[in-house]
């Protein structure tokens, strides 16, 4: 370790304050970076609210100079069952951020590196969350604009910080955007469109809170037969529908909660959600009993929200390729043409490299990528061979 820098772990509030407020230091003359809630942080490090708790352990470090102020920051965690899983048990490594000095950076991961392998670790992915893909995944390389709601932002020097310590790329991971004005559509979306609206066997139609438990089941439905088949995705239960439908209520907007019908077989659903970051960017990270009031108050009454964060899509095998997706599309564009819906844009988020299925399925609906993050790993055997994720 370098002798000017000092690791210290996060096990006090004033820690953990530290560890929250650093960021904000680091980026303060960044205009596009944007601070997440401190809660929607803390909740990962909980271990009353955060699962992963059940299998696994998570650690803290604060890296502070000789005037003890704050200069990187980094989290390491791991699952049991999801690091049995896989060829080698495999840990993780987030939350990072770093002055641009590399025996700062590299104290940091040495930090993770070490606590990972006195767990039985062989490789260290990062950074990445300590749960959900859709969340703090990612380390940008490509289209600093900013962030949407909980999606990484960071400097572009932090690439060389990681590969300098020998991260390589394992993965990349796709920010796609598709504008709303039909100018930037292409004939071919209206086309196949077209074509299914011919066909009285296929409906589109929104989420409606009357029928909940039915869009409950349709989605666990297309879910399994959707997802299901790919690596490392598990099959949900009616348990775990729920409860991201539970989580969604206060935030969601039923205009932008798709499903499509076959002789009202479900086929295919597109669940977007606002960017909370147009309303959040304002609150400093904080969400008091006042900054809910007015959290409500922007996205119920004002709806200043402007863009939509795809959370998931997807289409059942039977029917991929048939048109389905440009269909969703025109109706939900369609929609926003006709009615007081104010969405212009939309972002599709965490779509990797290791999946061209769904690469093509996006680019059918004109999306263009927008932003990539890099998810790298490090093997703890440096003799060891490197090999990319597999495409699926």
């Amino acid at each position: 370790m370098d002798n000017s820098f000092t690791l210290l772990e996060v096990n006090s509030k004033k820690a953990i304050r530290r560890f929250l407020d650093f960021p904000a230091i680091l980026y303060k003359d960044d205009k596009n970076w944007i601070r997440p809630l401190d809660q929607d942080i803390e909740k990962i490090f909980d271990r009353d609210k955060n699962k992963q708790f059940r299998d696994g352990e998570a650690i803290r470090w604060i890296l502070v100079n000789d005037n003890k102020e704050v200069v990187g920051r980094i989290a390491a965690f791991y699952n049991s069952k999801t690091a049995a899983k896989d060829d080698q048990p495999t840990g993780g490594m987030g939350f990072f951020d770093c002055i641009n000095v590399r025996t700062a950076a590299h104290t940091l991961f040495d930090a993770a590196r070490d606590w990972l392998k006195d767990k039985g670790m062989e490789i260290m992915d990062g950074p990445v969350n300590f749960g959900s893909r859709d969340n703090f995944w990612g380390c940008l390389v490509d289209g600093f604009y900013e962030p949407i709601y909980n999606m990484p932002y960071n400097h572009k020097y932090y690439n060389d910080l990681f590969e300098s310590y020998g991260f390589q790329n394992y993965f990349n991971q796709y920010t796609f955007h598709l504008s709303f004005l039909v100018s930037n559509f292409d004939d071919v979306i209206f086309e196949k469109a077209a074509k299914l609206k011919r066909d009285p066997k296929y409906t589109f139609e929104y989420y409606n809170k009357k029928c909940h438990d039915k869009y409950v089941d349709d989605f666990l439905e297309i879910f399994n037969a959707a997802w299901a088949k790919f690596p490392g995705v598990q099959p949900m239960k009616l348990n775990q529908v729920k409860a991201l439908f539970k989580g969604m209520k206060k935030i969601a907007d039923p205009g932008l909660l798709l499903f499509s019908y076959h002789d009202d077989r479900p086929i295919a659903f597109f669940i977007m959600i606002p960017d909370l970051y147009q309303i959040t960017r304002k609150f400093n990270g904080k969400f008091s009993f006042f900054h809910k009031l007015w959290f409500m108050y922007e996205l119920k009454v004002r709806k200043v929200c402007t863009r939509a964060i795809g959370m998931i899509f997807g289409v059942v095998p039977d029917f991929q390729g048939k048109g389905v997706a440009p269909g969703m599309i025109d109706f939900f564009n369609t929609k926003v043409t006709n009615s007081s819906i104010k969405y212009t844009d939309l972002e599709m988020n965490w779509i990797g490299d290791f999946n061209p299925g769904m690469i093509r399925l996006v680019e059918q609906i004109n999306g263009k990528i927008r932003k990539t993050h890099i998810t790298y790993r490090y093997l703890f055997d440096r003799d060891k061979e490197f090999i990319r994720a597999k495409v699926v």
